[in-house]
């Protein structure tokens, strides 16, 4: 094997699984920061890891899927990088937000959760529950933002915290060599398999 080429992939394999852990360790932090469930751990206690290991640390990997050639991951990284930045900014600054401003910015991120998810269909299940998990999690956030619903942001901060555990999951297993596949039939019943 050309030495080119196995470093290439060594890089690119190293920066999906760091992009994946800063976004699995970031989700878990704010998730559970919205659920209320650890006494004294709040939303704002999740601003630092937002900032820094989502914000900073994903957008990096997303540059660095960019240079191996990933444009899927490069763009996942980079963009989810750019909303835990500016999420980690605003909340970090104790500046108040309307809630409807914040949630029409949930809301709008959602759609590139939702562009992830759709996107991730071809690269593995793991990576397209994971995305659809965060999607929903920002479309209920941002919902529970207009309608002032602090239940409906609870049960958001679980699904985010969900997803965050799904994406810790996705790149320990990459280390691991644990099972990435989701249990399942064949596609529509008619004996296709993935190798044929």
């Amino acid at each position: 094997m050309d030495n080119d080429v196995s470093a290439g992939s060594s890089t690119s394999a190293s920066a999906s699984t760091l992009g994946h852990l800063a976004l699995g360790l970031t989700l878990l932090a704010f998730g559970l920061g919205h659920t209320g469930a650890l006494s004294g751990v709040t939303v704002a206690s999740a601003v630092t890891v937002a900032l820094f290991v989502g914000g900073i640390t994903l957008f990096v990997a997303g540059l660095l899927e960019f240079r191996s050639g990933n444009s899927f991951n490069g763009t996942a990284f980079a963009g989810l990088g750019a909303f835990w930045f500016t999420w980690g900014t605003v909340a970090g600054d104790g500046g108040v937000v309307p809630a409807d401003a914040a949630g029409l910015f949930l809301l709008l991120w959602a759609l590139l959760a939702l562009s992830l998810t759709l996107g991730a269909a071809g690269g593995g299940q793991l990576a397209q529950v994971m995305y659809g998990l965060l999607f929903v999690a920002l479309l209920l956030l941002g919902i529970a933002q207009f309608a002032d619903a602090a239940t409906l942001g609870k049960v958001a901060g679980w699904v985010a915290a969900l997803s965050g555990l799904v994406a810790w999951y996705g790149a320990t297993a990459a280390w691991a060599k644990w099972p990435t596949a989701l249990p399942g039939r064949a596609a529509g019943g008619r004996g296709v398999t993935a190798t044929g």
